[in-house]
């Protein structure tokens, strides 16, 4: 067994947690924070690549100063923060950074490479291990971002996903604008939405080119053309890298949600957190409860024991699950309750690690030697 590093983002801070090799239950947990006090953390990278030990990047947003990317070498021990802004919109796009909603380190042939996702809709790039970040023009400047529209959380890059097999290929998703990928290093951009339903507009307009509210897309972990997709509406699945979409959500209680995350080893498993409806965001049917799916989306089962048996009201956000890479995985989920519970089974089991924190935006976690 390794340590594992845990991570939350909240309103109010970020909080650390970690479990010691040979620990099992809550009672095995060490936390520590709030990191950041009183800012709000939306989006957490723990990369594991350094040669040196993992390195945390996170995403504060200061009411005062103002959003700023943070750095840490140490386990979160200390924390760096660069004297101009790490993420900044030039001068000629005539827009100002309103928050980081993503932090994506690339994969190991790209050592240095992270991503931001940000608000406005935005990709970022930084080639020194997220000291600095140049803006993706060609995504900026791509014709149909005209269209594009704020949803309900604002317009917000939410998803990159790089792929495994080449560095130059990576997917993002825009809330409202929709899935978008390039195959050249970010030279070039194709939206990727075909069948992927818009229910907010007209019935005969409902299956546009660009302009769905994607809420989070996960990669397969054995199958990197494989691609499962949590929609403002419709649970999807892709086959051939997010040329077209299936929706595999029927067999759900409901198929509004935020989150959506794929097993780290195992192919065709993947967990979401149902939600009763955009007009009535808690947990589906007021149970707190995580559905599994082993057959790539064919059939789903739900996964409660040891959560609330009670009716629960606390909805999980779309970065706010996240599966470890531990051996068996370990999968985390907070919600707005400030509630956070942890499964060291790959979902057959939960407990709870936290509760009366603040409300819950982001976590990630990481086996950490």
């Amino acid at each position: 067994m390794t340590d594992v590093l845990l991570a939350v983002g909240t309103r109010k801070g970020l909080f650390l947690a970690r479990r010691p090799a040979g620990r099992r239950g809550a009672g095995g947990w060490e936390f520590d924070g709030p990191h950041f006090n009183a800012q709000a953390v939306y989006s957490v990278a723990i990369d594991t690549r350094p040669a040196t030990g993992p390195r945390l990047l996170a995403g504060g947003d200061s009411a005062h100063w103002g959003p700023s990317v943070f750095r840490s070498d140490d386990l979160g021990r200390s924390w760096s923060e660069p004297e101009r802004p790490a993420v900044r919109f030039p001068e000629d796009t005539g827009e100002s950074l309103e928050r980081v909603w993503q932090l994506q380190p690339a994969g190991p042939e790209q050592p240095e490479v992270v991503y931001a996702g940000t608000e406005p809709g935005a990709l970022f790039r930084s080639a020194d291990g997220g000291r600095s970040f140049d803006l993706v023009r060609p995504l900026w400047d791509h014709p149909t971002r005209a269209s594009w529209q704020p949803g309900g959380g604002g317009l917000g890059l939410h998803t990159v996903l790089v792929d495994p097999r080449d560095p130059r290929s990576v997917t993002v998703a825009v809330s409202t604008g929709g899935a978008y990928r390039t195959a050249d290093g970010g030279e070039s951009w194709e939206p990727c939405n075909r069948g992927v339903q818009a229910a907010f507009l007209p019935e005969a307009q409902r299956y546009p080119e660009h302009g769905q509210c994607v809420h989070k897309i996960a990669r397969d972990a054995a199958d990197p053309d494989r691609l499962y997709l949590q929609n403002h509406w419709g649970v999807y699945r892709s086959d051939d890298g997010g040329t077209s979409w299936t929706s595999v959500g029927d067999a759900l209680p409901s198929d509004f949600g935020f989150p959506v995350v794929a097993h780290p080893r195992r192919g065709g498993v993947a967990y979401v957190f149902p939600l009763n409806a955009d007009s009535d965001r808690v947990p589906a049917d007021h149970r707190c409860r995580v559905h599994r799916t082993e057959d790539a989306g064919r059939s789903w089962e739900p996964l409660d024991a040891g959560l609330p048996e009670e009716a629960h009201y606390g909805p999980v956000l779309r970065d706010a699950m996240w599966a470890d890479d531990a051996d068996p995985a370990g999968l985390y989920f907070g919600n707005r309750n400030g509630e956070v519970y942890a499964s060291a089974d790959e979902g057959e089991s939960w407990q709870q690690l936290a509760r009366h924190l603040p409300d819950v935006l982001c976590v990630r976690a990481a086996a950490i030697g």
